[in-house]
């Protein structure tokens, strides 16, 4: 007898099942609205988190809520379906030698300095940049601004929140973390949040990398952060991205890219200067 590709199902139990026309789908449309390439190997992930979600709305099967998707380009749908394979790993502080680099960068500029977090998650690097030009800028409540994105409109508004577990703000050192954030109490006890005066310096808001929706308009900034993002993207996306940000980089301005990504053979518009860091020239 022969089998068709729908009887190949990923189970698990208590979920609907997904099948791999159903993989290829999801794969399709993520990327067309992200740029995020999920590999075959992110079958067992798309399989359980597709599968929960599915239950959760009451649906039988995992092809009626990508048909809703596919045919309801404006559902508020979409932004769940993006939050479901976003990976929001972040931390305070995370890869320090970038913040130190960043310290003794903003020393030599003049105001206004404007620095762009793309791909902000729940708001960590975005409020350690933040401290980082409190800390090495004179009177930086005037003319210095954060910018902080991301594509996850939950995350996004966890981070705008500014509250924090404390075993998050575990990295900051002490003396910023007695500075910069509230201690929680009664309700709030385990908590922390960021101070007024350190937020009000962030700007918080969505942006797509891929599609330039949300991309801030007729801003040159001094420093974009991009870090542990454009591995979820192929080549050419890529490519895209860094012509991208090399318009709206000052010249002689920093891109801090993740550890495990590498773009000196893919653009002339920016050298690396150092672990991770790349000067646009």
């Amino acid at each position: 007898m022969t089998q068709s590709a729908d009887d190949f199902v990923y189970t698990l139990p208590g979920i609907p099942a997904m099948t791999p026309y159903d993989f290829d789908r999801a794969t399709r449309l993520i990327k067309a609205r992200t740029g995020i390439v999920l590999g075959n190997h992110k079958e067992d992930m798309v399989a359980r988190n597709l599968g929960l979600y599915t239950k959760k709305l009451g649906l039988q099967k995992v092809s009626d809520y990508l048909d809703h998707l596919e045919y309801n380009t404006s559902s508020p749908e979409w932004e769940r379906f993006i939050t479901i394979f976003t990976i929001n790993h972040t931390a305070f502080y995370r890869e320090q030698h970038h913040f130190d680099i960043l310290a003794d960068y903003v020393k030599t500029l003049e105001k206004p300095i404007a620095i762009w977090s793309s791909a902000c998650s729940t708001g960590e690097e975005a409020y350690s940049i933040a401290m980082t030009l409190y800390e090495n800028i004179s009177i930086p409540e005037n003319g210095v601004q954060v910018v902080a994105t991301d594509i996850d409109t939950v995350a996004v508004e966890r981070a705008r929140q500014g509250i924090y577990t404390l075993d998050r703000v575990q990295p900051i050192p002490q003396p910023l973390l007695k500075k910069y954030f509230y201690r929680g109490t009664g309700s709030f006890s385990g908590m922390a949040r960021v101070k007024p005066s350190l937020q009000k310096i962030v700007e918080f808001g969505v942006a797509n990398l891929v599609s330039g929706e949300g991309w801030p308009q007729g801003r040159t900034f001094d420093a974009v952060f991009c870090r542990n993002t454009m591995i979820y993207f192929d080549r050419p996306t890529q490519t895209q991205i860094l012509e991208r940000f090399a318009k709206i980089i000052k010249p002689g301005g920093l891109l801090f890219v993740g550890h495990s990504e590498n773009f000196s053979h893919m653009t002339s518009a920016f050298k690396l200067q150092g672990q991770t860091v790349y000067v646009r020239t």
